[in-house]
């Protein structure tokens, strides 16, 4: 992003479910220090609404951003979180692809100018990629889609998002 004084970095942290590949925008910093973290842990294990409610395993890699204390609200929350060995991008791969699709469909595509402007780049995509997009992994099938018959004929119509980055295209109701 770049601010008043320059370039600066910004830390997006995600969730991913890998039985049905929704993920979830944890949260967005430019300074990732350990409260900061804890606060996220907080939100993911919250029991009512946290991403994180009935799920057993949380999967991270060795990052020092998932400090003891984070691990520790995941274990108290009964899920356990599981550390990947060093330098092993492929145990993590879902995770590892929706980071290069976010990126090469959306991020790379843009300059931000305030973390307001990142943020709903993000949502959208998120957005896009939940209701419109198609999965190879799940036979094709959109992540969040709305049940109802084929229309093999009428109108064919784009939805665009992020000024017409993101495409959606669907037919008409009959």
């Amino acid at each position: 992003m770049w601010g008043r004084h320059g370039l600066v970095t910004l830390y997006v942290l995600f969730a991913i479910d890998l039985r049905s590949r929704r993920v979830h925008f944890a949260g967005i910093t430019p300074n990732p220090d350990e409260a900061w973290v804890r606060q996220i842990g907080r939100n993911l294990t919250d029991p009512i609404d946290g991403f994180f409610r009935e799920k057993r395993f949380c999967l991270m890699d060795r990052d020092t951003k998932f400090t003891a204390a984070f691990r520790a609200l995941l274990d108290d929350a009964g899920t356990e979180s599981v550390r990947l060995p060093a330098r092993s991008p492929n145990l993590n791969a879902w995770i590892e692809r929706f980071m290069r699709s976010i990126k090469s469909e959306c991020l790379d595509r843009m300059i931000f100018f305030s973390e307001a402007s990142l943020r709903r780049a993000v949502v959208e995509y998120l957005a896009h990629y939940h209701t419109e997009r198609n999965h190879q992994g799940l036979d094709n099938t959109i992540i969040a889609s709305v049940p109802g018959p084929a229309r093999p004929f009428g109108r064919v119509r784009c939805r665009e998002r992020l000024g017409g980055m993101l495409r959606y295209y669907h037919r008409d109701a009959a």
